[in-house]
């Protein structure tokens, strides 16, 4: 029997092999003969830098036997133009069986700031088999060079699409949004079996196994929208619970479906089948090799820069974090909680980041510009950072799962904020099916306390909302006057535009999630000058 070690070595070596432009005789291509489009679940680029991308496609033909098992050759072509009349780059990738047949090819030696097209082929006119596959054409680019000056960011943040809840035309409207980059914050899948009153039936049971994770991925990306928003730009990419099961916390297990024996094992199922769907480089992969993080990590926190106009921290909330503490019922997972009841609440020994991320982020902050013409410092991360009490008057409630459940973590997120001097801080966020906008707050205890940056937490694209919370809004926000807005109704996605002087993020809903023709409005639109002077606009 191999060793756990060996074999994920193995599978890290193939990651990396797998991401390398190759050039290969052909005679030495491996071209099966595939009846069927193998370009079924669309491209995707993502990851970028200023001079480098990383293009992505999975090979899923009807027939998936007609893959076989040998890594299969597939040629990538990068140009200027959309007609390829231009070609930049070109070159060949090998999807392996071990990945999903997957292919992760990351370009560089491009030049900064500059938009391009990409396709993926299979076979061709001369391979003797007679396939001839061209995948859609996607639309990338890289970001201007960190020194550089920007005039513009225009980012879209989203998160929650839960399959059964709704149709996507959240992603159809979005590509019309002319952004330069997408931030999915989590929540890509879900592992559930179905939900009650579904507006589309999700295939298969609970996602136990990597063939489960790896099919409902597929059916996520079986739609066109979703295709469409891939394909229109670069993404940067951040997970939640749901990629592997509801609740879970580094290596203890979450809630909901059959209990499984080895919960370590299922979790790197599902980072793989994270890892084969999505525009990651593998260095998230093979950088877990030098780690000292029990289990087998995925790196896949990170800093970008978006020239001197933004820099982008995206996070990772999940994977390192403390168990929830003091859940109802003794059980996992998480509730609301009396805080009062609960003595482990404020345990300093706590994070939700995990020790080593955090000062990571700390470091990061003590290097960020504190000049006057600093840029914004951009947080992705996965849920609502502001306080958020649920009980009125004396008391205090709160969800054990958010950042409220750590608040000791929180503290030391926004002391450093305050510390480094961290100019123009934006935390974006996702995972509560609600839009919130408010100010983060160096003592949420203190309505008067410095702010240190604002906050945008975005609704999801289909997951529904917890029951009867839009009506009690009016009462949150009075409990909760650090924040300006909140809205438990609507779902959709964030634009933020950024340029040097200000911030304007507008709050866009769908008509009707049960409906694929549904329609756009704008929910409300706030402006932020820099110096974090939040105003609502609209």
């Amino acid at each position: 029997m191999t060793h756990p070690s060996l074999s994920r070595r193995h599978l890290l070596q193939l990651a990396a092999a797998s991401a390398s432009a190759l050039w290969l005789p052909r005679s030495a291509w491996s071209q099966p003969r595939i009846g069927s489009n193998p370009f079924t679940l669309g491209v995707a680029s993502g990851s970028p830098l200023h001079d480098s991308v990383v293009l992505w496609t999975r090979l899923l033909p009807a027939d998936i036997n007609s893959l076989g098992t040998e890594p299969v050759t597939v040629r990538w072509e990068l140009a200027h133009d959309e007609q390829f009349k231009r070609v930049a780059h070109s070159g060949q990738a090998q999807a392996t069986a071990q990945l999903g047949h997957s292919a992760h090819v990351e370009v560089g030696g491009l030049e900064p700031d500059r938009w391009y097209f990409y396709r993926f082929m299979l076979g061709g006119s001369n391979d003797g088999v007679g396939n001839d596959w061209v995948s859609p054409t996607g639309r990338t680019r890289t970001l201007p060079a960190p020194d550089a000056p920007a005039s513009s960011l225009r980012l879209a943040y989203a998160s929650c699409q839960r399959w059964e809840h709704g149709h996507y035309s959240a992603w159809r409207h979005m590509q019309a949004e002319q952004l330069d980059l997408v931030l999915f914050l989590g929540d890509y899948i879900y592992e559930y079996a179905g939900a009650q009153n579904a507006v589309r039936p999700v295939t298969g049971g609970f996602t136990v196994s990597l063939a489960d994770y790896r099919a409902r991925y597929a059916l996520h990306k079986s739609d066109a929208a979703l295709q469409g928003a891939h394909a229109m730009c670069p993404w940067l990419v951040t997970w939640d619970d749901h990629e592997v099961q509801n609740d879970y916390a580094t290596l203890q297990a979450g809630t909901g479906g059959p209990e499984v024996a080895d919960f370590a094992a299922r979790r790197d199922a599902a980072y793989q089948a994270y890892y084969e769907h999505m525009p990651l480089r593998a260095s998230v992969l093979t950088r877990a090799l030098q780690s000292t993080v029990s289990g087998s990590e995925m790196r896949i926190y990170n800093q970008v820069r978006f020239g001197k106009l933004a820099n982008l921290y995206l996070l990772d909330n999940r994977q390192y974090r403390d168990p929830p503490v003091c859940t109802q019922g003794g059980k996992l997972g998480s509730s609301t909680v009396k805080v009062e009841d609960c003595k482990a609440w404020s345990d300093p020994a706590r994070s939700q980041l995990g020790m080593v991320q955090e000062r990571w982020l700390d470091d990061a902050f003590s290097r960020a510009d504190t000049s006057k013409n600093a840029g914004w410092n951009v947080l992705g991360q996965q849920s609502l950072l502001g306080r958020r009490d649920f009980e009125t008057g004396p008391g205090t409630t709160m969800w054990n799962d958010g950042w409220d459940g750590y608040s000791a973590a929180r503290n030391r997120l926004t002391g450093s904020m305050q510390k480094n001097r961290l100019s123009n801080a934006v935390v974006l966020g996702g995972d509560v099916h609600e839009n919130w906008v408010g100010h983060v707050k160096t003592d949420y205890d203190k309505p008067g306390s410095e702010s240190v940056g604002v906050e945008f937490c975005g609704t999801s694209i289909t997951s529904r909302a917890f029951p009867g919370g839009h009506e009690k809004i009016p009462e949150y926000l009075a409990e909760n006057p650090h924040f300006v807005f909140a809205d438990a109704k609507a779902k959709g996605y964030g634009v933020a535009h950024f340029t040097p002087d200000k911030l304007t993020t507008t709050l866009r809903a769908v008509s009707d999630v049960n409906r694929q023709d549904a329609s756009i409005q704008t929910l409300a639109k706030f402006e932020v000058k820099a110096g974090l002077s939040l105003v609502e606009i609209a």
